[in-house]
């Protein structure tokens, strides 16, 4: 039984846009995520589930991943007493594609947590204080780091800053300055808040897109289009490259110095749209 959405399932990890958390000891929200837009979809066993419940989650996040469902988790933080048991399981699973570390502060947590999954599983490293915004780098340079993403509300609780984006934009520029450092695809920015009119959702997703970022995280289904539109190229950008392009495979003239590059950015353009199946839309 095919639990996950066609196009979303088909879309590499490195150019999600949207991460949409779903609480792990709720399995019946596990489907309709699975089947929304979400260009990935994460199974959260850390800050959704309190610890009472943490061994049970684990449970029905270990059966949806055996029985032909295919998502990332959040897993709990190395400090944690959970974090052992949440990888053991994981090992095991056919249907992980990839764990989200939870309260990344040091690279060598990154390997620790890599290790201990099957060879070549992906680990986002979630980064959520200033020790690890200091660290960003190192981070993004450790075996088995993937992604970094944002922990914003917990930076937030941690610093004593506001949500003003003046306020949070050395870590978010922090973030995107490491991802480049270490070749990793774009960072992904905290998430809106759960109830979020669909006005602010986008209002923040071109503010992670103006820092430079590539993706955000999302806690509620509803924000999810939002957030692919807003971190998309835009109908202008598509109109313009497929103009370039269009023109060049008739043979226009190279002309100046800035064709080439133009060129190049015309098809990445391309290539974007054609894996988040904007042509059509």
């Amino acid at each position: 039984m095919a639990f996950r959405n066609r196009r979303a399932a088909a879309l590499p990890a490195k150019l999600s846009r949207s991460w949409l958390l779903v609480n792990a000891a709720k399995p019946e929200d596990f489907a309709p995520a699975l089947a929304s837009e979400a260009d990935s979809v994460i199974f959260d066993l850390e800050a959704s589930v309190p610890d009472d419940k943490k061994a049970e989650a684990l449970g029905y996040v270990s059966d949806a991943l055996s029985s032909g469902m295919t998502a990332w988790v959040r897993v709990n933080g190395i400090d944690t007493d959970f974090w052992a048991d949440d990888l053991a399981a994981l090992s095991k699973v056919s249907g992980l594609r990839g764990v989200m570390l939870a309260m990344t502060e040091k690279p060598e947590q990154v390997t620790y947590t890599a290790m201990r999954l099957r060879a070549g599983t992906p680990v986002l490293a979630l980064i959520e204080s200033a020790v690890g915004i200091e660290n960003a780098t190192a981070i993004a340079s450790a075996p088995g780091t993937f992604r970094l993403a944002f922990g914003l509300n917990d930076f937030r609780k941690d610093t004593g800053v506001s949500d003003d984006p003046m306020a949070l934009a050395y870590a978010r520029g922090k973030l995107v300055v490491a991802s480049r450092v270490g070749q990793l695809p774009g960072a992904i920015d905290g998430p809106p808040a759960a109830g979020a009119p669909a006005e602010q959702v986008t209002k923040e997703a071109l503010l992670t897109a103006s820092m430079g970022m590539t993706g955000k995280l999302s806690l509620s289904r509803d924000h999810v289009d939002h957030i692919n539109a807003a971190l998309a190229p835009s109908e202008d950008e598509l109109s313009w490259a497929k103009e370039l392009l269009d023109a060049h495979a008739a043979g226009a003239s190279v002309g100046d110095g800035s064709y080439l590059p133009r060129l190049a950015r015309a098809q990445k353009i391309a290539d974007l749209a054609d894996s988040y199946g904007l042509w059509n839309a």
